[in-house]
């Protein structure tokens, strides 16, 4: 109950203003995941206010910003173009109780395989992707929507440095839309990029068959949306852990998102996830606790309803000042030192995440195949096994599995005598592959006439041997 307390009012000013904050920017970024998919603003916009207010209640870690995210809005451009948006609705529905499912089962724990590299490598292409996708307000523009972008990371950067009892982007939004709408200059505004609703989200079941048909339109969707939305997701909550130096529960945080989908796909939202660059933004902007999280989706529907006359008219090149600073603190600019330091594996590793994130614009591509080439790297690392021979027979040093047998099976190509002893005092058998190299290197000499004796295996090994054999 302390924890709960604690977690809901224990940073109530700051988590209400750091909210406020996150609410205005989550609406150019759900009006632009709706242009990406060509669907009508309240799809994403919906989608954002029922994440936030939801995830806040059952979600694992406070101060996270669910939202509805790029990276599931790419996932479902061809449903909807080949299906239409019913479907997308349904496909939302069965995300969530998927990832619910893996919830239970723990996929969280999946999180300890993640390397350090892989990690590096998705937070520095999320700051790289933060910066990109702010590109398009810029470019071509105009002189004045440099400058308004440019003053705004000037106060976002400075008026911490004298005053923190509201946040710096807060008052840069405030700010510079009134010299905007003072000086009558002529900028890209949130109401160019689309249209506001003017009312709540209603409870409204997907008008599509119920038949095994559907079924198999939308569950590979349903799976690639579970595992993208996962992993951006425990990813972002593992990078606010760090930044705050505060434990979350994973598994909580996988059930809550399962849940939030499950229930944004009744009130007509796109599936959505954690959100990084709006996480972050709360978590520098002071916001610690689920208040926080609830502030921003609340407040994201009372500007759309109440106040989206005015939301309208807020210059893009605002909102990406405080983004460009947001992609400026997610980057980890310690990563340079790590590539110089690190070795050439992991280095290589992390610029590869980056890469192909980058390239793909698919978080979940690019740590999965990070991971992979990790592991590959490792399982290279410690394949060397070697078979040395002297008086007492041949010795094997180093692990013996798939990947190192067939070195071993080479060690006995050229065996002269008529007896000799295989010792394995320094060495350990991990799996079938290696229990079979050493049955067809004891077959293959015993065919010469050569006897052969197995020594030296430990107590794990020996049996794993027996058993095999």
């Amino acid at each position: 109950m302390h924890t709960l307390k604690q977690q809901w009012f224990g940073n109530v000013r700051a988590d209400i203003l750091a909210g406020i904050v996150v609410g205005l920017a989550l609406i150019p970024e759900a009006l632009a995941f709706a242009f990406i998919l060509g669907v009508d603003p309240r799809v994403a916009l919906y989608a954002s206010f029922t994440m936030a207010v939801i995830t806040s209640f059952v979600g694992g870690r406070p101060g996270l910003i669910s939202s509805a995210t790029g990276a599931m809005a790419l996932v479902l451009v061809s449903l909807v173009a080949n299906h239409g948006l019913q479907y997308l609705l349904a496909a939302t529905i069965l995300t969530g109780v998927i990832q619910f499912i893996l919830g239970l089962f723990g996929v969280a724990n999946l999180m300890r395989f993640i390397p350090n590299s892989v990690m590096l490598g998705f937070v520095n292409a999320l700051g790289i992707m933060i910066f990109i996708t702010q590109l398009p307000y810029l470019i071509g523009g105009g002189m004045m929507t440099y400058v308004f972008a440019g003053v705004t990371l000037i106060l976002v950067y400075l008026i911490p440095r004298f005053f923190t009892a509201i946040p710096a982007p807060l008052i840069a939004i405030v700010v510079m839309t009134g010299i905007a709408l003072l000086s009558g200059v002529k900028l890209q505004s949130i109401g160019d990029i689309g249209s506001m609703p003017n009312s709540l989200p209603i409870f409204f079941l997907p008008n599509i068959p119920l038949n095994f048909e559907t079924l198999k339109i939308i569950l590979p969707y349903a799976l690639a949306l579970s595992v993208v939305g996962l992993l951006e997701s425990l990813l972002t909550s593992q990078v606010l852990d760090d930044m705050t130096n505060t434990p979350s529960n994973k598994n909580t945080e996988a059930r809550g998102q399962g849940i939030a989908n499950f229930i944004t796909g009744f009130f007509g939202g796109m599936a959505g996830c954690a959100l990084i660059g709006q996480s972050i933004i709360n978590i520098k902007s002071g916001g610690r606790g689920r208040l926080s999280t609830l502030t921003s989706g609340i407040f994201l529907m009372f500007l759309i309803i109440v106040l989206g006359d005015v939301v309208v008219k807020i210059p893009m090149p605002v909102l990406v000042g405080v983004m460009i600073m947001v992609s400026a603190t997610t980057f980890n600019w310690s990563s340079f030192k790590f590539l110089k330091q690190a070795p050439k594996s992991e280095s290589l590793v992390m610029l590869i995440t980056v890469a192909i994130i980058l390239y793909t614009h698919n978080l979940a591509i690019g740590v999965v195949i990070g991971v992979i080439l990790s592991a590959l790297f490792f399982v290279a690392k410690i394949s060397r096994v070697t078979v040395t021979h002297d008086l007492d027979g041949y010795k094997v040093k180093g692990p013996l599995f798939f990947a190192s047998t067939t070195k071993f099976i080479q060690s006995f190509d050229n065996v002269s005598e008529n007896e000799i002893v295989i010792n394995f005092e320094n060495s350990q058998l991990w799996d079938e592959s290696a229990v079979a190299a050493i049955y067809k290197v004891k077959q293959k000499l015993e065919q010469k006439g050569v006897k052969v004796q197995i020594q030296g295996l430990n107590s794990s090994s020996e049996q794993l041997y027996k058993r095999l054999t």
